[in-house]
């Protein structure tokens, strides 16, 4: 008697998921990745993790003033994925890349060309063999234009200071936590900061479908996207 396996099962694809800042994109994909049993990829938590290594190593201001300073660390570092843990170096820094300082300077450093060359080859690597699910801000213009389903996640700039606001309420431990406005500020400049920049900058592919998560729950998010992915694979 012949297996009877799933369209997903039988074709699976790469699923590329773009927006801005708090628009739901990692947790979307982390959930959907889970209920497709494909693996999950968050490319936001690279440009996190090597943003990170730059603030340790008090190296922020010498980039801005030269960029080619940053090549160095980049063939120093090292960036994996265990289960949902984030590895710098072999440290698992999945709680420290979320920190706000990071959340400031991230744009910068991801807008630098040495570090989208060399991160678009690492992520291109890890979807080499598709049943992906990949999230960031270039994911289908960039580093996977042929992806079988681009997304494209939006919300309202005031909806996703909330949400940031909670998240770091949650992580706060007692520590201040900037205020929804001062974070809606963060977040509209972001924008800004993204869509700007010279390299890969934050778009929307023509191919993708828009979604607007401000009254969406991250059940429906998932549901939404899981029902496109069904539809492909079944084609």
């Amino acid at each position: 008697m012949l297996e009877r396996r799933s369209p997903i099962e039988k074709k699976p694809i790469i699923v590329a998921i773009d927006g801005p800042a708090a628009s739901g994109k990692s947790t979307t994909a982390k959930l959907l990745a889970a209920r497709l049993g494909y693996t999950y990829i968050d490319t936001g938590a690279m440009y996190r993790a090597v943003t990170l290594r730059v603030l340790r190593e008090g190296l922020l201001d010498e980039i801005r003033r030269d960029e080619s300073g940053i090549a160095e660390l980049l063939e120093q570092i090292t960036i994996g994925f265990q289960g949902h843990r984030v590895l710098l170096d072999g440290e698992d820094v999945s709680g420290a890349i979320r920190e706000n300082r990071v959340s400031r300077e991230v744009s910068f450093i991801s807008s630098l060309k040495p570090v989208r060359d060399k991160l678009r080859e690492l992520q291109q690597e890890m979807g080499r063999k598709r049943g992906i699910v990949m999230d960031g801000r270039d994911i289908g213009t960039v580093i996977f234009p042929d992806a079988e389903l681009k997304i494209f996640l939006v919300a309202d700039p005031r909806e996703r200071a909330r949400r940031r606001h909670a998240e770091l309420s949650l992580k706060a431990s007692g520590a201040a936590v900037p205020s929804i406005e001062e974070l809606e500020a963060e977040i509209v400049k972001r924008d800004r900061d993204d869509e700007e920049r010279t390299h890969a900058p934050l778009r929307r592919h023509a191919d993708a479908v828009l979604l607007d998560t401000s009254k969406m729950t991250i059940d429906e998010q998932v549901n939404v996207v899981y029902e496109l992915v069904n539809k492909i694979a079944g084609q």
